[in-house]
């Protein structure tokens, strides 16, 4: 399988004399000057490369539009979401035919009574519907428009919203007067995302972040002050913790949150008293992470908190919220293989997530007896998980469901008689039918003997997956405990409608099986992740799915860490690999305690800056360093952003330019505008897609085949 026969000629990268020097060991670095991000010259050499990505794939545009037709085909274009009450209004979001970006309105109630949400229909009128933000309109001369926070207050009169232009995730928060449309002069620059009105509406309490990109400070604004005025509520110095606050359901008070990857600690703050100093919930104790939701039984304040503390999956207890520090009562004891994710808590009852079998669940507790009530849905493999839950007291819990073939549903599950009423499925134009598409998980040997989970999904009329080598798209992750569960895929069906069986592997380093397997895919154990990728790859072949030379691999972030290593391991494994925002460059990153994001990372791959035997384990798989001359690499495409502050553009570009020198046939394509999650607007993200199936694609042999 070829390109097209014309091939261009790749851009030539200067290789520069670098050199960095740790623990006696010193790694030439030739590319390291493609770091200076405002050099003129590295960013015309970001334009050649993708010049040169564009001109080799010149052939795929009638595929890229194809597919690209058939996403914008199968998707309602001009569609309502399911309204979700908050106080006298039903809140709900709008995307019309044509716009990039959504439109966020509002309804009123008809009565106070009224839990049943209004079935809104695109070509009629909503009776005092009211327009919030219109993003298409906050976007208008900008390239790049993201919203990270938007909160309205409880009375309804005023909203908040944050805005991102460049992709870098620093948001500048402005505040709506909803009774006349006009902004406040309320306008606070270089925020976090997540700002939140307070109870009353007179206060906004938001983060910000230091030079590494890490929230590490609470303010205090009241509306209508100067914002060099604000309160700082809590500063973290030390630098591998994170810091996020909103308030609890019951709105009785602030919770700030404190985390790492493996330490956490919560504060709690009265909500009618915010400048007062808050207050731990439990003192931080290295390994132990805890999370709390508030609730009002038998006339006392409580916290229901969940923690780790000698309990590897977790368990649930509660705690007065007057003196959390004292007595604990077990309400869900510590299961070995049952992981307790997460409760949230209403007036009358909570609802408790957890994991068990490979599959997320949710549960009703019960305030009285502690007795949890577990939701049950038909399909083997599924995702079901909280939704918009807006209200302390309501009749319905409202939840969102899916699986590999179920698009997205909304579903109202009622307390009172245990039914599931339906409330929207995601809509697929163009006659979808699930019947006609197959999921199920298989099982792979991992070198160690370990079985890991393999989820297949396919179209049932091109056979049955294991009866004949069909074409492979596998996917995987494997890092922060970072499940990937059953979801559906508007753009998948252009793949399994050519053929394609799309695969997950669900390696250790995620969190599909417990949080063991997050413990074995980590620190000194991350080669796990590495060879469960390798081993399902050979388990598909060896049962008869695929072949070497019809399987691409994809995944993103630290996924593109695995993509990376799983190329240099086992290169005859797949025909192609897409790496998206690939962390590929890890060890040089992890050293740098100035870049964004590394202390805190320490937790999760290591501290290679002060501990020698983690700098050699990072060296031994991080992919820039272990390129290899002696192998045959599959085709490689890079996809990164300029703007990424996550994993920076760097790592990608060097990491191609040394596959180039090995004669690996290596592409990169860097959004110039963007940040990690790449381009903004649906038809901008739709068409971007299209490109990365399109050259996948072209790498199975399936370039020409229909759509059926």
């Amino acid at each position: 399988m070829t390109d097209h026969p014309q091939q261009p000629t790749p851009p030539v990268t200067d290789r520069r004399p670098a050199a960095r020097t740790h623990h006696g060991d010193t790694f030439e670095d030739p590319y390291e000057w493609l770091r200076a991000k405002d050099d003129g010259e590295v960013v015309a050499h970001l334009e050649a490369e993708n010049a040169y990505t564009s001109a080799r794939t010149a052939h795929l545009a009638p595929l890229r539009e194809a597919i690209f037709g058939e996403i914008k085909g199968r998707t309602l274009e001009t569609d309502l979401s399911v309204p979700a009450r908050r106080g006298d209004w039903w809140y709900y979001g709008r995307t019309v035919a044509g716009a990039q970006y959504g439109i966020q309105c509002r309804a009123p109630l008809d009565s106070p009574d009224d839990w049943t949400p209004p079935e809104l229909s695109p070509d009629v009128s909503v009776p005092g519907e009211q327009v919030l933000l219109d993003g298409n309109i906050e976007a208008k001369g900008n390239e790049f428009f993201s919203l990270g926070s938007f909160s309205v207050s409880i009375d309804g009169t005023r909203l908040l919203y944050g805005v991102d232009i460049a992709g870098d995730e620093r948001y500048t928060v402005r505040v709506r007067d909803l009774t006349t449309g006009e902004n406040l002069v309320d306008e606070i620059p270089g925020t976090f995302a997540g700002a939140v009105f307070s109870p009353d509406g007179r206060f906004i309490v938001y983060t910000t972040v230091d030079d590494a990109w890490r929230p590490d400070t609470v303010w205090l604004h009241e509306i209508g002050t100067p914002v060099d005025t604000d309160t700082q509520l809590f500063h973290e110095p030390d630098e591998r913790y994170w810091v996020g606050a909103g308030f609890t359901r019951s709105e009785r008070y602030l919770l700030i949150q404190v985390g790492s990857s493996i330490t956490s600690e919560e504060l709690l703050v009265d909500a009618d008293d915010l400048r007062r100093q808050p207050r731990s919930i439990w003192p931080r104790r290295e390994g132990v992470e805890y999370s709390s939701s508030h609730a009002i039984v038998d006339d006392q304040d409580v916290l229901y908190v969940l923690h780790n503390d000698d309990a590897l999956d977790f368990e649930l207890v509660k705690v007065s919220a007057s003196d959390p520090q004292g007595p604990r009562e077990i309400v869900i004891a510590h299961r070995a293989g049952r992981r307790l994710l997460g409760v949230d808590t209403f007036r009358d009852w909570g609802v408790v997530g957890y994991r068990r079998e490979g599959l997320e669940r949710l549960g009703l507790l019960s305030y009285a007896d502690g007795d949890v009530t577990e939701l049950t849905f038909d399909e083997p493999l599924y995702s079901a998980g909280e939704s918009v839950n807006n209200e302390w007291a309501p009749p319905l819990l409202r939840l969102g469901y899916g699986s590999f073939v179920t698009p997205g549903t909304v579903y109202d599950y009622d307390i009172a008689s245990g039914q599931l009423l339906l409330r929207k499925r995601q809509p697929v134009l163009g006659g979808y039918d699930p019947a006609d598409y197959g999921q199920a998980r298989v099982w792979a040997d991992a070198d160690d003997g370990t079985r890991v989970p393999v989820s297949l999904v396919w179209k049932r009329s091109f056979g049955e997956p294991g009866a004949a080598p069909r074409p492979v798209h596998l996917y995987g992750y494997g890092s922060y405990e970072h499940s990937i569960d059953p979801g559906f895929s508007v753009a998948r069906l252009s793949l399994l409608d050519r053929g394609v069986v799309f695969a997950v592997a669900h390696v250790r380093g995620g969190g599909e099986m417990g949080r063991q397997w997050y413990e074995d895919g980590k620190l000194l154990a991350k080669r796990n992740t590495f060879t469960d990728f390798v081993a399902a790859a050979r388990h598909l072949v060896s049962e008869g799915y695929t072949t070497p030379d019809r399987i691409v691999a994809e995944g993103g972030s630290a996924g593109g860490l695995l993509m990376g290593a799983v190329a240099n391991l086992a290169p005859e494994m797949f025909a192609g690999i897409l790496a998206d925002v690939p962390f590929v460059d890890a060890l040089t990153t992890i050293l740098d305690p100035s870049l964004p994001l590394t202390v805190i990372e320490w937790d999760e791959w290591g501290d290679p800056l002060h501990d020698a035997d983690v700098y050699a384990y990072m060296k031994s798989y991080s992919p820039y360093e272990n390129v290899r001359a002696d192998a045959e690499y599959p085709r490689i495409l890079a996809v990164t952003s300029l703007n990424d502050t996550r994993v920076l553009y760097v790592e990608p570009a060097k990491w191609v330019a040394r596959l180039r020198e090995v004669g690996a046939d290596a592409l990169l394509k860097c959004e110039m505008v963007a940040g990690h999650g790449g381009v903004s607007g649906r038809y901008n993200a739709w068409r971007e897609r299209a490109f990365e199936l399109a050259w996948l694609l072209d790498v199975l042999g399936l370039a020409e085949a229909p759509s059926k």
